[in-house]
């Protein structure tokens, strides 16, 4: 019963984590897309595929960290492995897929994938900004 708990906890605080991280990514995956799309986007769309891509990349980063046994700081042996190079290169062809079959302009046509290029490494961008600085620190 205690192992039932911990999992249903555990996915719980998997849900909640993915769901508060997508937020900064699907603002920022918005303001790309007005900009590259030239057309204006559906957010709540936006924030789905964001949402979804988050859930997949924090549940590969995860189990890439436990594996190799760096799931404290600092991260720099993490950014400098392998494996978890290669999660970070799945996880931003995922977000691509999300982006690009999820997400509508307000004309009802699908985004380009060429967008969804652009917001995924922006967003990969910021984020690898953000993770370096902390790791750094």
């Amino acid at each position: 019963m205690t192992g039932f708990l911990a999992l249903v906890s555990s996915l719980i605080w998997w849900v909640l984590f993915s769901s508060i991280g997508a937020v900064g990514p699907s603002v920022i995956a918005w303001i790309v897309l007005r900009w590259s799309e030239g057309a204006p986007v559906v957010f709540n769309r936006t924030y789905l595929a964001c949402l979804i891509w988050s859930l997949f990349t924090l549940l590969i980063s995860a189990a890439v960290a436990a594996h190799l046994g760096i799931t404290r700081p600092p991260l720099t042996p993490l950014l400098a492995n392998g494996t978890f190079r290669m999660s970070l290169a799945l996880s931003m062809l995922v977000g691509v897929i999300a982006l690009w079959r999820l997400i509508p302009r307000v004309d009802a046509r699908r985004i380009r994938i060429g967008s969804a290029c652009v917001v995924v490494a922006v967003v990969m961008a910021i984020g690898f900004g953000v993770v370096t600085t902390l790791a750094i620190a």
